[in-house]
């Protein structure tokens, strides 16, 4: 393109090029790109769809009397452009590489096709010679088809024209949700039954009603829930399993698969259940998720691996393994791709991946779109023109999409649209059978903080009743320590609930805090966006940002104190990915030399918690089923004992651990004398508990009474009615 030809401003996706301002502007706003990236940029965007060669950009960046390493200063130019604009060298939207060779734009400039798209005029036929008879005739007829022909041709290039400039200027509107109706009112928990990390049970449907999971009773058992797609009340799905999950319904609507659940078990078996009650008929050994097909076939994850199957479980071929944990693996409505979530636990992270339906070209499905959101559970709208999926950012869950296919007379949106925002979370979306509402889980998350009272022999609020838990004290008993549910925010405040500050900010995300021995440092367990847990420590009077108390990328969980206050303790987490128990022990930090040991024989262990005369270390096995002492004279572990749940609280004088029972059918708050295990328990409690993450949280105020952070969150099922464009 001559450089006179050039506009000042040239567009492309959701980006736009000052080339006289020297500016990169995506939706508007400033993108920082040194100079060299932009002249890169600037060379390849006065050429789209040509090759701009290696040599070209080096004789006009760096004059030939310049002396520089130009390889790597040109694949460092290159890198830094395709970080601004979120490209992948792998799988390019904007700038591919010719190896050894240069550089090409590949994507639309301003809504106008490539050099290499634009279709060439055709060429008219030279008619034949004429006979010498009607000579003069015949070539009167000649003049006048041709100018026929150069008229079409000129109307063809000026509608193509016109359509062109309507598709640059006119994209279609995104789609947008026009009203929302609540379906269930049934005040039972759905999202955390049955869930892989974070990610909860699927909603699922066979047109005329819909099927999810949910816990009911004092016990807390797991059941299956259906309802009208038009709303009423919520009945139960009859099944002989006491703990039990939907996933999925078959094409024509008899029957459910699903899979059993016992506790601290991250795989389980995989069921056919018929809907109006029969015998269940088991068709796989252990899975973490899975979905029917529209042909009737089975897609099931298994570790890191992906399967698909017939409908009975056999015949079974490995589709594709990858890094994390697979879940939520849903077919495209051709079967041509399957997308899936990849879910890492250490990091609290998932991303959209796909893969072709061969199992070849595995892929993310939005490389570089966001750094900080967590996306997940995404489903085809019925006729493939849409993908949903849900995006954690800052601590709230929304509903987004994506356009799949465009009409060939208007632009499209590249990059996802939102569709929900607030005031609840909406997550785990499903379209409806013919498309016009779209379903979704509605949540308002929030916690009532208790105590048990000995007097009355019942629970009552503390703290005013705050949504907070990780409750922790200063030695002298004034002041308070927690973590804001569900924002993840450390406060701290005078046990009276006076002079709170807050002392950590999104979008790190705080856990189990403990205060030194001179009360004048919290620690604490924390992650930032992508990031693994680690320890920091921050000043209890607040004022500057959270310190890491060790290098590396180490998981690091469950910080504690040593009474002289010159040591910590802390373990790791049990590896989800690999479900190797022993992935974890447990650590010393000297803080003095800021060296780390490991203590014999700790493998597999997690929670530490420091006695307070110093004398044990208790901890827990990876399952919470078993709690470990470690005496420090005899630097030896005890044997194990019994456990329902881990991280266990220390009594002020150390004669006591209080713990929850895991017994969902009789959930109750135990202590054991640590002299002789003597085992007693405390107070009944209510199966309404917050899990916090990777914990069961409890906790002791300074008199020695029972703490716990009660479940008044609101879940129920929505349908929304949306426009798709």
């Amino acid at each position: 393109m001559p450089l006179s030809q050039i506009p000042r401003v040239i567009r492309f996706g959701v980006f736009e090029v000052d080339l006289q301002e020297g500016e990169l502007r995506k939706s508007g706003l400033r993108i920082k790109l040194q100079d060299q990236p932009f002249q890169v940029l600037a060379m390849l965007l006065e050429r789209p769809g040509e090759m701009v060669t290696r040599e070209e950009v080096q004789r006009r960046l760096w004059p030939a009397d310049t002396f520089v390493d130009f390889d790597h200063s040109l694949n460092s130019a290159i890198k830094k452009l395709r970080e601004a604009l979120g490209d992948q060298p792998e799988n390019p939207r904007f700038i591919e590489t010719l190896h050894r060779r240069g550089y090409r734009f590949i994507a639309p400039v301003d809504g106008r096709p490539l050099a290499s798209e634009i279709p060439v005029e055709p060429t008219a036929k030279p008619p034949t010679e004429p006979s010498r008879s009607g000579e003069a005739g015949s070539k009167d007829a000649t003049r006048r088809l041709r100018s026929i022909a150069t008229l079409l041709v000129v109307i063809l290039v000026a509608i193509a024209g016109a359509l062109l400039a309507l598709r640059s200027v006119s994209p279609l509107p995104p789609p947008r949700v026009l009203n929302y109706t609540q379906i269930t009112n049934d005040h039972a928990d759905k999202a955390s039954a049955l869930s892989v990390g974070s990610i909860g049970p699927p909603l699922v449907t066979d047109g005329a009603r819909l099927y999810f999971t949910e816990e009911r009773g004092s016990g807390g058992n797991v059941v299956i829930g259906q309802v009208s797609v038009a709303g009423g009340e919520t009945a139960l799905v009859p099944t002989s399993f006491s703990n039990v999950g939907v996933l999925g319904v078959s094409p024509d609507g008899s029957h459910l698969l699903v899979y059993t659940w016992l506790a601290n078990e991250l795989q389980v078996p995989l069921w056919v259940v018929p809907v109006l009650g029969g015998s269940p008929r088991r068709i796989g050994d252990v899975t973490q998720d899975a979905t029917w097909s529209a042909d009737g076939q089975i897609v099931y994850t298994h570790g890191h691996d992906l399967f698909v199957a017939k409908s009975d479980g056999t015949e079974a071929r490995k589709l594709v393994s990858v890094a994390g944990l697979p879940v939520w693996p849903r077919w495209s409505p051709n079967r041509s791709v399957l997308r899936f979530s990849q879910h890492d636990p250490t990091r609290g992270t998932s991303s959209l991946w796909e893969v072709s339906g061969d199992g070849t070209n595995l892929h993310p499905l939005l490389p570089g779109w966001s750094n900080h959101s967590s996306e997940c559970c995404g489903n085809w709208t019925p006729d493939g023109k849409y993908f949903v999926f849900q995006s954690t950012r800052d601590g709230r869950i929304d509903i987004w999409a994506i356009r799949e296919k465009e009409a060939w007379w208007s632009k499209t949106r590249g990059e996802p649209a939102q569709l929900t925002a607030g005031p609840m979370s909406l997550s785990l979306p499903l379209p409806s059978k013919d498309g016009k509402r779209l379903f979704a889980l509605g949540s308002k998350l929030h916690g009532e903080l208790v105590r048990y009272d000995a007097e009355s022999r019942q629970f009552v609020r503390y703290l005013d009743g705050i949504s907070a838990n990780g409750l922790a004290f200063s030695g002298d008993g004034d002041w308070v320590s927690y973590v804001a549910y569900p924002e993840g925010t450390l406060w701290r405040s005078k046990t009276d609930g006076s002079q709170r500050l807050q002392l950590t900010f999104p979008p790190m995300e705080a856990m189990l805090p403990r205060w030194s021995p001179d009360s004048k440092r919290i620690a604490f367990m924390g992650r930032e966006p992508g990031r693994g847990w680690k320890i920091y420590l921050v000043p209890f009077e607040g004022g500057v940002s959270p310190q890491e108390a060790t290098a590396g990328d180490d998981i690091q969980a469950a910080p504690d104190w040593s009474p002289d206050g010159n040591s910590m303790v802390f373990g790791g987490l049990p590896d989800e990915i690999s479900g190797d128990a022993t992935a974890t022990a447990i650590h010393l930090l000297d803080l003095k030399t800021r060296q780390i040991s490991s203590l014999p024989g700790s493998e597999g262990l997690y929670c530490p918690r420091w006695s307070p005369d110093g004398r044990y270390i208790s901890a827990t096995t990876a399952d919470g089923q078993k709690l470990m002492l470690f005496e420090a004279a005899s630097r030896k572990w005890m044997e194990p004992v019994p456990l329902s749940e881990g991280c266990p609280a220390w009594s002020r004088d150390g004669i006591y651990l209080y713990f929850q029972s895991f017994d969902v059918k009789d959930p109750a708050f135990f202590r054991m004398r640590v002299s002789d295990r003597r085992r007693e328990r405390v107070a009944d409690i209510d199966a309404r508990r917050v899990q916090a993450d990777f914990f069961w949280w409890n906790g002791l105020t300074p008199d020695g009474s029972p703490l716990f952070l009660r479940d008044e969150s609101t879940e129920e099922v929505y349908a929304l009615d949306w426009q798709l464009p």
